[in-house]
């Protein structure tokens, strides 16, 4: 008679998955110990729950509605061709970020990184500035979402009123961020879900199927460069400026390395997946736009400041309009949500070496496993914020410092990761290097993210509403001073750099994975 080994068979594959589960947690656990910190986070993200963190963040729907109407009315329809460029430039800088997060995957990147390249100041203030963006930029996300609330129903804001609800927002999003990374996960990808689809679906449609113009209407300015009394290559430029914004939200995806299986592999490539799937879902929807909006002079001219809305609602007719207004408050729910729990991952990183302000709290974990201590303090200040909504001229400047303080924190980290590298201080040993050709790409992402900064801080009138005050001008660089002051104040005065210990080399050695391989 024939044994049957079935079930001896299933129960040794059985065996052997949580053999290699087990195996892998361990190897997770050992290479976070190996470079200084205990394991207080729940590891419990695959790689496409980091690709979700990153999506989210990036977000095609939040990213297109922020740069595409400042877009048309600077450069006309010709203004797609900066989101090219811009992803691009962005592709340089994951290329360092890929090769930094696979030998440090750790929460916090912009300052975990820096402290290994850098002298500990600098280290303390990249990571203060990037926090302080990430922070500010949240502030920006819920006051930009509180429109759609009332869109929904119909109804015209007050001031006041957008500044409530964009404060139950946050709220909301805290809450969800507080019961730990797996709630967290599963809110955030029904969110990505539903915006990937209507994106995908909205775009191939207007482009395929209602369609007005002709593929020459993406190299027209309509004339608006001249209208605004500059040239075509200042409008671009400003353009480019614009354009940023819509690429930078992958870093999200390191903020969440302590709690992704695999982390030095899965991060880097979650890092590539939700900045390229992002960024063809932009382009697609910029250039569909544009060719199914019955009008783009009025965007031009001022008469049409919803460009989005008006090419979706004038294509599929009025019964989209509150779908539409739907998709867009899911899109903007799912992005604070990512971009909250990114801040308040960055801020317990900064605490546990206890280097920030009221560190013993902020570097509270909850039962949950969440950042408790980061969250309350990151919602705490991006709330703080939100009273400038009730000017529009003040809440229009934190914008702008917005993307401006996001690219600062690049500069910096690619300008010493080059620097590392030319001293031989640094030569990456992690899971993803890309050899000889590790030094010019880096290179160019220092040349990249230097002018975007030159040109974000750059002074221009045309960026700024009719008759804006000067500050609102000059924000970008204000706001960039202000908070790089204040740092070095509290620099100057703590000193917490003088509190970092020294951090070790990296990666377990052999030996210490072996017993995880077993």
């Amino acid at each position: 008679m024939s044994e049957d080994h079935s079930g001896s068979d299933s129960g040794s594959d059985a065996a052997r998955t949580d053999a290699a589960r087990t195996g892998a947690a361990r190897t997770d656990a050992q290479r976070l110990e190996a470079l200084g910190y205990q394991q207080e986070l729940r590891r419990s993200l695959t790689i496409l729950g980091n690709i979700s963190m990153g999506f989210a963040v990036v977000s095609p729907v939040v990213g297109l509605y922020a740069v595409a109407q400042v877009g048309m009315s600077i450069a006309g329809t010709a203004w797609v061709w900066a989101l090219p460029i811009c992803l691009l430039g962005q592709a340089l800088v994951v290329c360092v970020y890929s090769e930094l997060a696979s030998q440090w995957p750790l929460a916090g990147g912009a300052y975990q990184w820096s402290r290994r390249l850098a002298n500990p100041a600098f280290a303390w203030l990249s990571g203060w500035m990037w926090q302080f963006a990430v922070m500010f930029a949240n502030t920006t996300v819920a006051y930009l979402a509180s429109p759609w609330v009332f869109a929904l129903f119909g109804v015209t804001p007050t001031p006041a009123q957008l500044v409530l609800v964009s404060l139950g927002f946050m709220l909301f999003c805290t809450l969800v961020n507080a019961y730990g990374i797996n709630f967290l996960r599963w809110f955030v990808s029904l969110g990505i879900a539903a915006e990937a689809v209507a994106s995908v679906l909205v775009g191939f449609s207007l482009l395929l199927i209602f369609r007005q113009h002709g593929f020459s209407l993406l190299t027209d300015t309509l004339g608006a460069p001249a209208a605004l009394g500059t040239s075509n290559l200042k409008a671009f430029l400003a353009v480019i400026a614009v354009g940023g914004w819509a690429f930078i939200g992958f870093d999200a995806c390191v903020s969440t390395a302590e709690e992704t299986k695999d982390a030095a592999r899965q991060v880097p490539r979650a890092m590539w997946w939700a900045l390229l799937s992002v960024g063809a879902v932009v382009i697609l929807n910029a250039v569909a736009v544009e060719l199914a909006h019955p009008n783009p002079a009025d965007v031009v001219s001022g008469k049409d400041l919803d460009p989005v809305t008006t090419a979706v609602v004038h294509s599929f007719g009025g019964w989209a309009d509150k779908p539409f207004v739907l998709v867009v408050l899911v899109s903007f729910t799912a992005c604070l949500m990512a971009s909250q729990g990114g801040a308040a991952r960055g801020l317990y990183s900064l605490a546990r070496d206890d280097v920030f302000p009221f560190s013993r709290q902020v570097r509270k974990v909850n039962k949950h496993k969440a950042p408790i201590g980061g969250l309350v303090a990151a919602t705490l200040v991006s709330c703080a914020a939100l009273p400038l909504g009730l000017k529009s001229a003040a809440m229009g400047s934190l914008i702008t410092f917005g993307s401006a303080a996001t690219f600062v924190p690049f500069f910096l980290l690619t300008l010493v990761a080059l620097v590392a590298r030319l001293r031989g201080t640094w030569k990456p040993a992690g899971e993803v290097t890309y050899g000889r050709f590790g030094t010019l790409l880096n290179a160019l992402a220092v040349l990249w993210t230097g002018l975007e900064v030159i040109n974000i801080c750059w002074p221009r009138a045309i960026l700024a509403p009719p008759g804006a005050p000067w500050y609102q001008v000059w924000a970008a660089l204000l706001g960039v001073g202000l908070v790089t002051v204040a740092g070095l104040g509290y620099l100057l005065a703590r000193r917490p750099h003088d509190r970092m210990r020294d951090v070790p080399s990296g990666r377990p050695t052999t030996d210490e994975l072996a017993p995880a391989v077993l």
